[in-house]
Formats: C-alpha cells, sequence, structure tokens
C-alpha cells in the first residue's frame, strides 16, 4: 500500500497516511478538524537509473548484448561459389627417382 503525504491547508497540520490505492482522500485534519486536508504531490519512492532497457532483460531467452560484435552474414544460397584452385596427386607431374 502507498503511503501519501497530506497537510491542512487550515493548520498547516502535515501527516504521512498509509492507504490503498481505492480509499477515499481524507478531507477532515486529525490537528483543528478543519475540511482543508488534502493530498501533498511528492516524490517517486524509486529511481530508475542507467542507459535504459535491453532486449534481453526479463526474457527467458539468453541472446547476445546488443554491444557484441556482429557476425559476417552468410552469403546467399544462389550466389557462385568460387573453385579452390586445388592440385589434385594425379594431375601433379612425378618425380622421378633417377
Amino acid at each position: 500500500m502507498p503511503i501519501y503525504a497530506y497537510r491542512c491547508g487550515s493548520c498547516g497540520h502535515a501527516k504521512d497516511v498509509l492507504q490503498k490505492i481505492s480509499d477515499a482522500p481524507l478531507t477532515t485534519c486529525p490537528a483543528c478538524g478543519a475540511e482543508a486536508f488534502s493530498k501533498q504531490l511528492t516524490a517517486a519512492g524509486f529511481q530508475l537509473k542507467g542507459t535504459g532497457w535491453y532486449a534481453t532483460d526479463f526474457s527467458g531467452r539468453k541472446s547476445a548484448p546488443a554491444d557484441a560484435p556482429v557476425a559476417a552474414p552468410a552469403p546467399a544460397p544462389d550466389a557462385p561459389k568460387k573453385e579452390a584452385a586445388s592440385a589434385s596427386p594425379a594431375s601433379a607431374p612425378a618425380a622421378s627417382g633417377a
């Protein structure tokens, strides 16, 4: 349950109250009884720090971080393949042992 800060506009009495979100706001000051008790705008109870959220946060799958090096893309399947020029043992000149 959140804690709300209240302040009386009549006598200046301030109080923090633990309430449900669905509860009606308080209007009667507990100190003077005036109907000038109102909620105050306060800072949030948490802070978000850092550069932001990543696609890998809070997901079940593991993947590379955003700053990881990217591998070279694979060639397209219809791209012509380069044939390696390799000499086969049958076409190589035979060494004579004389």
